[in-house]
């Protein structure tokens, strides 16, 4: 049984970031694709998840997040295979520098 699901949709790169984290990770999960275009992500069932209606939403058994900077780094704390940061204390800082600037735009 796949513990860990994602919502997403194809369009949105915050969901495109997530998805490529699990497969470098190589963990199996189970996806469910949300049509942003129909407006989906206002369902009641998508709004349990996330009230704010946004992509991607990640359950990993009683966990819920719906912050692609959260769930990546969750996943790298909670699954230490195929690190996805460096090791180094300078370096990942400085990884950290640059992603927070580009999510700031």
């Amino acid at each position: 049984m796949t513990a860990v699901t994602i919502s997403f949709n194809w369009r949105s790169s915050c969901s495109c970031r997530v998805r490529i984290a699990l497969n470098l990770k190589g963990l199996d999960y189970e996806y469910t694709g949300v049509n942003l275009v129909k407006g989906e992500q206002n369902s009641p069932e998508f709004r349990k998840l996330n009230p704010l209606g946004y992509v991607p939403v990640l359950v990993d058994g009683d966990v819920l997040l719906s912050d692609s900077f959260a769930i990546l780094l969750y996943l790298a704390e909670k699954y230490p295979q195929h690190p996805l940061l460096p090791s180094d204390l300078k370096t990942k800082a400085i990884n950290f520098q640059v992603n927070f600037y580009f999510l700031s735009l």
